[in-house]
């Protein structure tokens, strides 16, 4: 007979100190319309990416948006759009996206493919790797845009957090010394062959949330994920904010 289940320990009946506990937690950065215990890799999820003309999400602007749509069970659609900036992409950033502003001429912008990028992430669970960059960037650009109703998509709502598999990767692959999503890939053995494009790295991204998923660290279900990842994410903040420190003149 399977002896009774520690109630600090997962149905494996293995104990994982510190993350236990998080079955009775609130349901923190979950939206509404999900239950809090279904399987991460079983959520309808929205993968996306998105390519810029620099780094700072309040003076650059998107020139590349990827949705990636994950139904629970396989990538249903592959979306992406070319957007027009406004402005000259500097030559550094062409260096990393490939990207000019002739791929960019008589595009539409931002504001314009708006309905349709709302379309894709609606009912959908955001992710991104490194997901703070893309959801900084999209959220001023829709801050800038017409419209003003997104309450209905979760990647727009402040009280929604994003799955992220950067966070993961730094605890599982801790020992490796980049984290790069090529990197990442080569290792895991994940395709990318267009690294930096919209649509590739959103589907990269993805895919390797779904091959670390069985590691026993990360937690199955849902809210439990998240508020482990919000855990996982504060101390790797706070460790690099030490490293900084550490080496400033």
């Amino acid at each position: 007979m399977r002896p009774p289940i520690d109630p600090g320990c997962f149905p494996t009946g293995l104990h994982y100190p510190g993350i236990a506990h998080l079955l009775r937690v609130a349901a923190i950065g979950v939206p509404e319309e999900f239950t809090v215990d279904v399987e991460v890799s079983r959520l309808p999820i929205v993968a996306i990416d998105t390519e810029t003309t620099g780094r700072d999400p309040v003076a650059d602007r998107i020139v590349e948006v990827a949705a990636v749509l994950w139904d629970g069970t396989d990538i249903t659609d592959r979306l992406s759009w070319l957007i027009d900036p406004g402005r000259p992409i500097p030559k550094e950033s062409i260096d990393i996206h490939g990207i000019s502003d002739t791929d960019v001429a008589g595009k539409p912008t931002f504001s314009e493919i708006l309905p349709e990028l709302l379309e894709a992430l609606s009912g959908r669970v955001p992710l991104a790797y490194n997901a703070q960059f893309d959801r900084q960037f999209l959220t001023e650009e829709f801050s800038r845009s017409a419209l003003v109703e997104s309450r209905s998509v979760p990647a727009f709502r402040r009280n929604v957090e994003w799955l992220d598999p950067l966070v993961w990767v730094r605890e599982v692959q801790s020992s490796e010394k980049s984290k790069s999503l090529g990197e990442v890939c080569q290792r895991l053995g994940i395709p990318l062959a267009n690294a930096h494009r919209a649509t590739d790295d959103a589907e990269a991204a993805l895919k390797v949330l779904l091959a670390i998923m069985p590691d026993p660290r990360i937690p199955r279900t849902y809210a439990a994920f998240l508020q482990e990842q919000r855990r996982l994410g504060r101390r790797q903040d706070e460790e690099r904010a030490r490293w900084r420190r550490e080496r400033a003149p």
